[in-house]
């Protein structure tokens, strides 16, 4: 565990999308604070390899936390197979380069961090225990209880993404926060991302030219559904109502 850290802005699934996560690193309290932790899946997407160097470029400021979709990567690089529908995952998985492999492999997750005002603060992407694994905003006490059960019982604060939606929640005293997703936003275009300061919790969001961002990851990328991609991921196109009856079933909902 490491030494306590002031502020930390906590963005999450970047998909490789580089306009909107340039955006999100623009921001003022992003450049100021002490970790920028991102709570996996960062280049499985249209842009891959320059978001990974875009993150490399924060140097011990950033914490980057492994995701299902980086797991993902890493087999299908290294020629194994997956169940992943989307095309653009074996796409961004052959352009990486050794480096890249080697980085995404060796990602941790969770991460622990000791935050001034939280204490230990677990980031994860799915669930603490499992990177894949679902909750939503709405989901039951009973859940949370199972997916949080194996906490150390002085950790009151997790940070998870996956779902791609905001949120902020306790559950029976454990305070669960979702920054959002920076490069496949549902229900609202642009980059969320949350702020862990002095004890407070801000969701943030922050706004982009759509049209100006889908034409850069259509000139930045050589996948060739990158224009497709984009406006489908990039615009916002699946609302949050979209994703919460299709993530509803993984949740243990009927």
């Amino acid at each position: 565990m490491s030494s306590e850290v002031g502020a930390v802005a906590v963005l999450s699934d970047v998909h490789g999308v580089l306009p909107v996560l340039d955006a999100v690193l623009a921001e003022p309290d992003v450049l100021a604070a002490d970790r920028v932790v991102v709570t996996g899946d960062h280049a499985a997407g249209p842009q891959p390899v320059e978001v990974l160097d875009r993150l490399r470029s924060l140097g011990e400021r950033a914490v980057l936390v492994r995701g299902n979709a980086d797991r993902e990567l890493v087999l299908l690089a290294r020629g194994g197979t997956t169940n992943i529908p989307d095309p653009v995952a074996p796409w961004a998985a052959a352009q990486l380069r050794p480096d890249d492999i080697a980085l995404l492999a060796g990602l941790p997750h969770p991460v622990e961090l000791t935050v001034r005002g939280f204490g230990r603060v677990v980031f994860c992407h799915g669930t603490p225990r499992d990177d894949e694994e679902v909750v939503l905003v709405d989901s039951s006490l009973e859940r949370w209880a199972d997916v949080l059960g194996g906490l150390d019982p002085d950790v009151n604060t997790v940070v998870m993404g996956h779902t791609h939606m905001p949120f902020v929640r306790l559950a029976d005293r454990c305070l669960c926060v979702n920054p959002g997703s920076v490069g496949m936003p549902y229900g609202r275009a642009g980059g969320s991302w949350a702020l862990l300061r002095d004890g407070q919790v801000e969701l943030r969001h922050t706004p982009v030219a759509v049209e100006a961002a889908v034409a850069a990851v259509v000139a930045g990328s050589a996948y060739p559904g990158a224009e497709g991609w984009a406006r489908e991921y990039v615009t916002s196109a699946n609302s949050d109502a979209d994703a919460l009856r299709a993530f509803g079933p993984r949740d243990g909902r009927p």
